[in-house]
């Protein structure tokens, strides 16, 4: 009988302690996983199917200080070409609403009305290793801007192309690297060719609850009237999840540091990113 309710105890114990031990295992996991989603969150090319709903508001642009909306829906595409190589598809899809830029009366009629709809689509094709090479996460590949405007004054009336590149590293929370691409036009309607160079380095942190504070810079070089845009952009970013959904909200701030004639002060940013993780 002490046999038996000794055996009987130990198989209780065990069954405590398995169970224990699975769910122990179950919150590691989870744990992981969001880590790992935080981490791919501040990689440009991680295999992760990702949707940003970027919204913009820039103030102070024109005579007239207006403000300008975008909201840019900027979907990822991660697709496995072979067991070494993935193949990263980024575009921008901008939706815009800007403000009347003068109200002087004497002014030519585009800039005394406010426009609204669809700017011109860019988007980009990251040829990325899966393994990192040397410590860094690399992508390159071409980019290809589309003269999908809706009116002319939100867009250039160009087709363009030209090459794109990432570079970045990701240790002990950090990340940090740099974005560029440079694009020609060569075919279209509109009166101004595209030759712009973009360049964003980037700095982040997240921290062991999935909360990323982040410095970049979104800067263009045009060439063809030899300006700079400089817009600095301080955000900070958490991950959570929503059901089983991983969803990211970012709030941060923008000052532009260098702008054209007429260009905006300043800025807000809020973003929305959907996860679908494999």
């Amino acid at each position: 009988m002490k046999l038996k309710n000794c055996l009987l105890l130990l198989a209780v114990s065990t069954s405590l302690v398995t169970a224990r031990a699975q769910e122990t295992n179950a919150a590691d996991t989870k744990q992981d996983s969001e880590a790992d989603l935080a981490k791919k969150l501040n990689n440009p090319v991680a295999a992760l199917i990702s949707v940003p709903f970027q919204n913009n508001w820039d103030f102070g642009i024109g005579p007239a200080n207006a403000m300008k909306y975008t909201v840019n829906i900027q979907p990822v595409i991660p697709i496995g070409i072979s067991d070494d190589w993935n193949l990263i598809i980024r575009t921008i899809m901008p939706v815009i609403y800007q403000e009347a830029l003068s109200n002087n009366p004497k002014a030519p009629a585009s800039l005394r009305e406010s426009h609204a709809g669809l700017g011109d689509i860019t988007q980009s094709f990251f040829f990325s290793p899966k393994a990192p090479v040397g410590g860094w996460i690399l992508g390159a590949g071409p980019v290809l801007y589309y003269p999908t405007a809706t009116q002319s004054e939100l867009g250039a009336g160009k087709y363009g192309a030209g090459p794109t590149i990432v570079a970045l590293q990701q240790k002990d929370g950090f990340t940090y690297g740099v974005l560029a691409n440079h694009i020609w036009s060569f075919a279209g309607w509109g009166n101004q060719a595209v030759n712009s160079t973009y360049l964003q380095p980037f700095l982040s942190y997240t921290t062991k609850t999935y909360t990323t504070p982040s410095i970049n810079t979104e800067s263009t070089y045009n060439w063809q009237t030899g300006e700079w845009t400089v817009p600095i952009n301080v955000s900070i970013q958490q991950l959570v999840k929503i059901g089983k959904l991983p969803i990211a909200f970012q709030i941060g701030y923008r000052y532009y540091a260098q702008r054209p004639a007429y260009g905006p002060d300043w800025g807000l940013r809020f973003s929305v990113t959907f996860l679908f993780p494999k």
